[in-house]
């Protein structure tokens, strides 16, 4: 899996292609049981890099739905949340960060993120506050 990564990745790539870690169609690439897409979902596809938005059909299937409020949670909060919450914001979406749902390889990089980053490019929130305001307009 990976040809699209360079066959000399370095940082953050290298093992992700060496591990041949997330590749489609194994079990590091497919949803947990929990987090299978229910039939009416839509699930955006191609995603090869960092971001959720690059390589992917995610800016269309957002703007073709009516949706202006992208809230975002995930696996490397200083790596994918980062880029996909800039990417967001400069698309001019009303982003929302959780910043109890994500997670880094280390508590010092998921704070500093959090604590130097996120307030510029999004609104910071957790879930319980994502929840309780999505039931408040329900």
């Amino acid at each position: 899996g990976h040809k699209e990564i360079s066959e000399t990745p370095y940082g953050i790539l290298a093992p992700i292609k060496g591990g041949e870690l997330f590749t489609q169609g194994e079990w590091g690439g497919a949803f947990t049981d929990s987090m299978k897409p229910d039939e009416k979902d839509i699930v955006c596809k191609g995603k090869s890099g960092l971001c959720g938005f690059h390589s992917t059909n995610l800016d269309f299937t957002l703007r073709q739905n009516g949706i202006k409020n992208v809230a975002i949670a995930g696996f490397l909060t200083n790596c994918c949340v980062e880029s996909t919450m800039r990417s967001a914001y400069e698309r001019g979406y009303q982003v929302y960060t959780i910043t109890d749902c994500c997670a880094a390889t280390s508590i010092a990089g998921h704070d500093a993120s959090v604590e130097h980053t996120f307030g510029m490019f999004s609104v910071p929130t957790t879930g319980v506050e994502l929840v309780a305001a999505l039931e408040s307009t329900a």
